[in-house]
């Protein structure tokens, strides 16, 4: 979940219903009867979009912003009909809005999107060029917002993008304006754009390891596992004293599935504690145990002025080669008061693995029955005493323990009334003991205490799109929390999931893909796998499918697609 994609979206759909009105406060004489006119299609349209009723929404700030005159609500109104996906009434927001106000990069990113939403190529393409001409600086990303939106599959925003490359509008002297688009261009298969894009950036920019990196990973795309490992390779040799640009290199190892390459990136550099955890990380998931050993021992001893932290990881990297004596002695020897509670967790977890397991609950008991300090309360933590209720729960669940994880969330909730992280973490216990009622009931009582929680909103709506039939109320639910975080990839994967569960299977890959792109998760994959076999796209399928396979061969999603499909591996 991009931080810049977030700060796009977060322009476009404010939620504070205080800033709907605020042009309307400052009028007087006359205008007074256009504020009262204007007040309750706006208070009405705020209470629709809480309810999650984006249409009902767009049409309230619409009829405010026709007697009002006012361009705020022309924009909103237009802001939340594209999310809707209503174009005829985003149309209508549109045209008030530019009759009211000057252009503005965001009303040339409306336009661009209404267009392509409607099929208008022609003026898609005149809307984006007038937004990429605008001096922003923020102009490209509202350009790849626009872009995005539509959806990899469609074809229009695939010929906009090689128009606008044609034409010469895009930013190529922008290289991370250049390196996102190029990367868009790949995700929906214009691979041969996308491989000019690269080439033209390599000249522009020829030191840049960056281009190498997204050249690797199109290479890779395209099968060619050569190619991209030469790209890597001339990547590699230009990243030294650039921790970024090593952990990225690594990162797309990680990618093709070479974890030793990615472990062994992140050792030729300078190392610090961050690197040295990735390794540790690496090492583990490529089951190189041996490799995990030699860098612990290399840590070792620690510095004398070592941090906490130093000896909390090697206590962590003990756990990882099941040496627990060594892990419980590291954490027996960091004298550090507020590492107090996260030791009493980690202590638990080495006591359970040992097979102590009275000594590890009794670590958590402790840890839940203490109290968070006055310098704790005054900084606004997090009461400790959670962690400790929600550890018991995890280790109650890997006993198989039902009805001691249950108890854990009760006692929990006992302790710290309406705590909205025990709430949550138990109706997601609830949903994988199929017990929908009460999942949904511990979901519908967060909203109560925060109705504007976005994961619980979106938590609620995926369980009923996938274990109900309550399709309808899912999607209001699911789209409540998508005019809060448009950008989120987990929630456009639940939008995508019942877009497909209402039988809008191509609404729901562009959905789905999008989310992938964003949150590359074993679920999604396996979500994308199950909608292409269906549209009968069965190669593609498998590919989504080996991807899952290859993030979380175990998954529940990947399982279920798997059975539902009838898919074989």
């Amino acid at each position: 979940m991009s931080n810049e994609a977030h700060r796009i979206f977060s322009l476009w759909l404010p939620l504070c219903l205080a800033l709907a009105p605020l042009p309307l406060a400052a009028a007087s004489g006359e205008k007074k009867a256009d504020i009262e006119i204007a007040l309750a299609p706006v208070m009405a349209g705020e209470f629709a979009l809480q309810a999650g009723k984006l249409d009902e929404a767009a049409g309230h700030y619409l009829q405010a912003a026709r007697s009002s005159a006012d361009a705020e609500l022309a924009a909103r109104a237009t802001r939340i009909a594209l999310l809707a996906g209503d174009t005829p009434l985003a149309a209508a927001a549109l045209a008030l809005w530019q009759r009211h106000a000057a252009p503005s990069l965001d009303m040339h990113t409306a336009e661009a999107l209404l267009a392509l939403r409607q099929g208008r190529r022609g003026s898609a393409r005149a809307a984006m060029e007038k937004l990429l001409a605008d001096p922003a600086p923020e102009r490209w990303r509202n350009a790849l917002m626009v872009l995005s939106s539509a959806g990899t599959d469609n074809a229009d925003a695939a010929w906009l993008m090689k128009r606008l490359h044609q034409r010469g509008r895009l930013p190529l002297d922008d290289l991370p304006a250049l390196l996102a688009l190029a990367r868009w261009a790949q995700l929906s298969g214009q691979m041969q754009l996308s491989g000019q894009m690269l080439d033209a950036a390599a000249v522009s920019f020829p030191d840049d390891p960056r281009i190498w990196l997204l050249q690797a990973s199109l290479a890779s795309a395209l099968g060619d596992k050569a190619a991209a490992s030469d790209k890597l390779a001339q990547a590699r040799s230009r990243v030294d004293g650039q921790p970024l640009l090593r952990i990225a290199l690594a990162d797309e190892y990680q990618r093709m599935g070479e974890f030793a390459d990615a472990e062994q990136v992140l050792a030729e550099g300078p190392q610090n504690l961050q690197i040295q955890a990735m390794r540790a990380g690496l090492l583990e998931r490529a089951g190189n145990l041996q490799g995990l050993e030699a860098l612990y021992r290399q840590m070792q001893p620690p510095p004398a002025d070592a941090e906490p932290r130093y000896r909390l990881l090697l206590g962590q990297m003990a756990e990882m080669l099941k040496q627990y004596p060594a892990a419980l002695a590291w954490y027996d020897s960091i004298q550090a008061a507020e590492w107090t509670h996260v030791l009493q967790l980690r202590r638990a977890v080495v006591l359970h693995a040992l097979g102590r397991k009275d000594e590890g609950y009794a670590q958590l008991r402790a840890l839940q029955n203490s109290a968070p300090d006055e310098a704790q309360k005054s900084a606004g933590e997090d009461d400790p005493r959670r962690d400790g209720f929600l550890a018991e729960a995890e280790l109650r669940q890997q006993d198989g323990d039902r009805e001691g994880e249950l108890d854990a969330y009760a006692r929990g909730l006992m302790a710290l009334p309406d705590d909205i992280a025990i709430l949550y973490s138990q109706a997601l216990a609830w949903e994988r003991f199929d017990d929908i009622e009460r999942a949904e009931a511990s979901l519908r009582k967060i909203l109560l205490i925060a109705p504007d929680n976005v994961a619980a909103l979106n938590a609620l709506g995926y369980t009923l799109a996938d274990r109900t039939t309550r399709y309808k109320e899912a999607l209001a639910l699911i789209d409540r929390a998508r005019v809060a975080e448009p950008d989120n990839g987990a929630i456009l994967d639940s939008h995508g999931w019942v877009l497909y569960r209402l039988g809008r299977h191509r609404e729901a890959l562009a959905q789905l893909k999008r989310a992938f792109s964003l949150h590359r998760d074993a679920e999604v994959a396996a979500h994308i796998a199950e909608v292409l076999w269906v549209m009968g796209r069965r190669d593609e399928a498998r590919q989504y499918f080996d991807q899952a396979r290859k993030l979380n061969p175990e998954h529940r999603a990947l399982q279920r697609a798997l059975q539902t499909t009838g898919a074989k591996l």
